[in-house]
């Protein structure tokens, strides 16, 4: 069968009143009453037969969790892995969705292994991402609003400010606090990593 979403004409990350109201139309637009006694009627009964079986297969497949819905996710697998911290799995089963299957919920899944992992920087772009391909999602919404919130200076859950850095990078204080460190371990195995002028 040809992909329903495309014989309804709408978006894989459509919701589900989007898609009800594309079959709607769709109906009203090839309803056997409206072509009955035409040249058309045969063609209309068609693709009125095709509407429905695109409509219920997509129905079909969100009330078995098999698609996106609007409350619901196209992707229960990773939202699970993000639940329980799992974020490198979670991020590399997103790594193999092909490039032109990356909807909304991808965006904001991703958004989401960024946040846990620490890396704020990239959970904000990829959940503004997710927000403007589907404004619509409260979801996505709050998740936005609490990225620009904690970069505004606000806190996140944790309780620790916003940070730029991803993990693995440090700041000049970092640095300092380092060879501090190193030079004290140094000194005690009878070396000198920091000379000053009393111990030259």
């Amino acid at each position: 069968m040809t992909d329903p979403y495309k014989v309804l004409g709408i978006s894989p990350s459509a919701t589900d009143d989007q898609v009800k109201a594309a079959y709607r139309e769709l109906a009203r637009k090839y309803h056997p009453d409206v072509h009955a006694g035409s040249d058309l009627a045969y063609l209309a009964a068609e693709k009125m037969k095709e509407v429905n079986e695109a409509y219920d297969t997509i129905m079909s497949q969100r009330r078995n969790g098999g698609g996106r819905s609007y409350s619901g996710s196209q992707y229960p697998d990773i939202r699970r892995m993000v639940q329980q911290e799992r974020y490198y799995e979670a991020e590399e089963l997103l790594n193999g969705i092909p490039q032109d299957r990356r909807d909304a919920e991808w965006y904001f899944l991703r958004g989401s292994v960024y946040y846990g992992r620490g890396w704020l920087d990239e959970a904000a772009r990829n959940f503004r991402q997710a927000a403007n391909m589907n404004p619509s999602n409260p979801e996505y919404r709050a998740a936005l609003n609490r990225m620009m919130y904690q970069q505004s200076g606000g806190m996140h859950s944790g309780g620790q400010p916003y940070h730029t850095t991803q993990t693995g990078s440090c700041s000049a204080c970092d640095i300092c606090q380092g060879l501090i460190c190193a030079d004290c371990c140094c000194e005690m195995c009878g070396g000198n990593l920091i000379p000053c002028c009393g111990c030259r």
